[in-house]
């Protein structure tokens, strides 16, 4: 997504902003609201990606510490023709990636260990080169800003709880409990639009970098799997950053079901290998046939290497 549909979500996030302010404290509060609006878009547009890597405790590699997965997402920054992100990991046994940053001069990727241990070197370049996809589309920048101002949104929604609501009209307690529970929703909503879109444009664009769609359609389905019951705390107690991840990292609790922000994996399964000619139907693992991505960091023998 480029500029003019970020300008536009954050004029829409802004607008929900100040209308709950209304709410919650009436012209004062939407003032209020206003003031604080602009500040948190001009945050967002220079820090919302180092809050979120803060938030998920990521930590960042470099060739000497990660040689094998920091050469890996070079080749494929390479094979991109795009600048070389910062690359992070994230402690967690769940494996899963999300990209971020306002543009592909300042982003960065990050991947759990759970990913680095679980997946082969292929699924892992598969995975990397989704999450480069996403930088090179430029919505980066705006999923990091949906992330922020949703969180903001919920925060503000829990906020009427304590002030009462408007009570200058009469419908003023009930705009405080449609408040509490439809700001999150709609908040909730915009993610779930702007995410579906998105995953099947990186999933292709991604199959094209590192020139195997089986690699991530393999991956896709391994991550799936794992995912579903290996927690991420650090994402359940952090909804809002939900869609920024490869896929859904939310399962433990019943309020994470409201909403999808991302479309079925096994539609996105099928559309890569679509791609590479492979009917539905065939072996789901990446074809053993070499590939003109190489192999950056590799040692020995072994699909899996010493990535952390």
């Amino acid at each position: 997504m480029g500029y003019t549909r970020t300008a536009v979500l954050m004029a829409a996030m802004t607008a929900l902003f100040m209308g709950i302010g209304l709410l919650i404290g009436g012209q004062g509060g939407m003032i209020t609201a206003l003031v604080v609006a602009a500040g948190m878009n001009l945050f967002a547009l220079y820090n919302s990606d180092k809050a979120v890597l803060r938030m998920h405790n990521a930590r960042q590699v470099d060739e000497r510490t990660a040689p094998d997965l920091y050469r890996m997402v070079r080749d494929l920054a390479q094979n991109a023709q795009m600048p070389m992100p910062k690359v992070f990991i994230i402690d967690t046994p769940q494996p899963n990636a999300f990209a971020t940053g306002r543009n592909p001069e300042n982003a960065a990727v990050a991947a759990t260990t759970g990913l680095l241990q679980n997946l082969s070197r292929e699924e892992v370049a598969g995975v990397m080169a989704h999450e480069l996809a996403h930088i090179k589309n430029r919505d980066t920048l705006i999923m990091t800003i949906t992330a922020t101002f949703a969180g903001a949104i919920s925060m503000l929604a829990n906020f009427a709880l304590f002030f009462g609501g408007n009570r200058e009209r009469p419908m003023g307690i009930m705009g405080t409990l449609a408040v509490m529970m439809l700001a999150p929703l709609a908040a909730g909503l915009v993610q779930m639009a702007i995410s579906r879109s998105r995953e099947y444009e990186a999933d292709r664009i991604g199959a094209e970098i590192c020139r195997q769609p089986l690699w991530l359609a393999s991956a896709l389905a391994k991550i799936e799997a794992l995912a579903s019951r290996i927690d991420n705390n650090t994402a359940e107690r952090n909804p809002a950053t939900a869609h920024m991840f490869i896929i859904n990292p939310l399962h433990a609790h019943s309020h994470d079901k409201l909403f999808s922000t991302h479309p079925n994996t096994a539609n996105r399964i099928a559309a890569l290998r679509q791609m590479s000619g492979v009917a539905p139907r065939q072996a789901q693992q990446p074809q053993a046939h070499s590939s003109s991505f190489p192999r950056a960091g590799t040692r020995g023998t072994s699909s899996r290497g010493p990535w952390t």
